[in-house]
């Protein structure tokens, strides 16, 4: 599976995912460069959605940050278990517009921050061109 469609399995898939993106979320081939984090949260009754008043946890169970140079995504980062748990999700997160590859909308849950996409970099000791 090419990253890009490793992207796309993640924001289609079953289980949540919380994507942290430098720029809008466009995966066309005209799309310009960008870096991304997708924060996997577990699922359950203490998952994000099911918050109620503000209470439970967002326990983020895997982490995956790709990034697109040159027209071409590549895998940048991949951590699960413990490792990923050092990762959190921010608490302004809201609905995110994003572009699938094939060009068709769709609606997830994320944030884009430049600044936050670097820390997570830094975090998982991945470069930063």
């Amino acid at each position: 599976m090419t990253p890009l469609e490793e992207i796309g399995s993640h924001l289609a898939g079953t289980s949540r995912a919380i994507v942290i993106s430098e720029k809008d979320v466009d995966l066309r081939p005209s799309a310009p460069d960008n870096r991304l984090f997708l924060l996997k949260i577990g699922d359950g009754s203490l998952a994000a959605g099911g918050r109620g008043g503000g209470f439970g946890e967002r326990k983020v169970t895997a982490v995956f940050c790709y990034g697109r140079a040159g027209g071409a995504w590549s895998k940048l980062y991949e951590a699960e278990g413990g490792e990923a748990e050092g990762f959190e999700v921010p608490y302004y997160v809201a609905r995110l517009p994003m572009t699938l590859a094939d060009g068709e909308e769709s609606m997830g849950y994320g944030v884009v921050d430049q600044e936050l996409v670097g820390d997570f970099l830094r975090k998982a000791g991945v470069s930063s061109p």
